[in-house]
């Protein structure tokens, strides 16, 4: 009865495990078995046991290389995606440009703007009677007709060729 006896506060009393009642039966269910008082050189690690660890360190290798190649992957995409951003601006910017240009090149065709130009910049005036002079031709045709024949010389034949030719043209 002395297990009963009272305690007083008001804190549990710690109940200490009894390690005595453990069988084979326990570490034949999977939990690991404890070794007390040896040297680790000395504990001998089941078979199994080591190549669940094997299996689990690969496996974690495994995932990790494989999150590092995901992520490099998705660097390379992200440095793609902002480069061709970059290119779509620069179109955008040259387009934009190339509208300008023309523009301008259609309002410096404009007949007022190349007449300004030229009275302004080039000092030309428009021309006076004085200065127009007239040219007559005669109405004679300056065309050379095709009456004259062509002669198309012949390339020189070989001696086969020149009997075959008798030969067939009778």
């Amino acid at each position: 009865m002395e297990k009963t006896k009272y305690q007083y506060g008001t804190s549990p009393r710690k109940i200490e495990p009894d390690y005595s009642r453990r069988t084979k039966k326990d570490n034949q269910n999977g939990q690991l078995n404890v070794v007390k008082n040896q040297k680790t050189s000395q504990v001998k690690v089941p078979i199994e046991q080591r190549r669940k660890e094997v299996k689990t360190t690969v496996t974690v290798i495994a995932i990790v290389l494989l999150l590092l190649t995901i992520s490099c992957r998705n660097s390379q995409i992200d440095k793609k995606f902002n480069q061709i951003q970059e290119q779509k601006k620069n179109l955008a910017i040259l387009q934009k440009e190339n509208e300008q240009l023309k523009v301008n090149i259609e309002n410096s065709l404009n007949l007022n703007n190349v007449e300004k130009v030229a009275k302004e910049e080039l000092g030309m005036q428009k021309l006076t009677n004085k200065q127009i002079i007239y040219v007559t031709l005669p109405k004679k045709d300056y065309v050379e007709s095709a009456s004259e024949k062509v002669v198309i010389e012949e390339e020189q034949k070989s001696w086969f060729e020149q009997i075959a030719e008798k030969i067939f043209n009778f």
